[in-house]
């Protein structure tokens, strides 16, 4: 495991480079061998797993998969981003307009110790409030809304437009997906 923190010297004065977590953007399915890469360069490097069971002709078989497809964790000091990039399968630190942005290192502590103690976890559509979304389960299957959040609760609100009405509806998170908009083509003999 890499060091959390790197000595330099500017001029007579010392200072130790912080660490941060970054998200590294991989190739498809490489995420398992840049983590082996990173590893073997002495990079702090991490890989959020979970287990799924698949059905196989004549057996079932888990598989460990990638918590978060095309995506591992690096710790570095930012300056080192050029010697990531420099690994067969990294394609980018993640970032807006290309800037890597770090990770708060509570989530990824968090994500390393339920990894540790075996706490069951599954990928999840990305939710955010005011996405348009389709309930699971339960006795409004099926019904379409919008995300709010009320509190600490996720809440769908959904609406009647016959009666010009709308209702909030508390679910669980689990219970809900979001709707992919169909692309719109146009009819070229119009």
């Amino acid at each position: 495991m890499a060091a959390w923190g790197q000595a330099s010297t500017i001029g007579a004065q010392p200072f130790t480079e912080v660490t941060r977590w970054y998200a590294v953007r991989t190739r498809a399915n490489h995420e398992k061998k840049v983590v082996d890469q990173l590893l073997g360069r002495s990079i702090s490097a991490f890989l959020p797993i979970y287990n799924s069971v698949r059905r196989w002709h004549d057996r079932k078989v888990t598989l460990e998969l990638p918590l978060f497809p095309g995506y591992v964790f690096v710790h570095i000091p930012l300056s080192l981003r050029h010697d990531i990039l420099k690994v067969a399968g990294a394609a980018q630190l993640v970032g807006p307009r290309g800037n890597p942005e770090p990770i708060a290192d509570d989530e990824v502590e968090a994500l390393r110790e339920a990894r540790r103690k075996n706490v069951l976890t599954d990928p999840h559509p990305y939710l955010r409030e005011g996405m348009r979304v389709r309930i699971k389960a339960g006795p409004f299957e099926s019904l379409e809304g919008f995300l709010v959040k009320k509190k600490s609760a996720s809440r769908v609100v959904i609406t009647l437009h016959q009666i010009s009405s709308s209702f909030a509806l508390q679910v669980d998170a689990t219970d809900i997906e979001p709707i992919r908009l169909k692309s719109i083509t146009r009819n070229p003999a119009a």
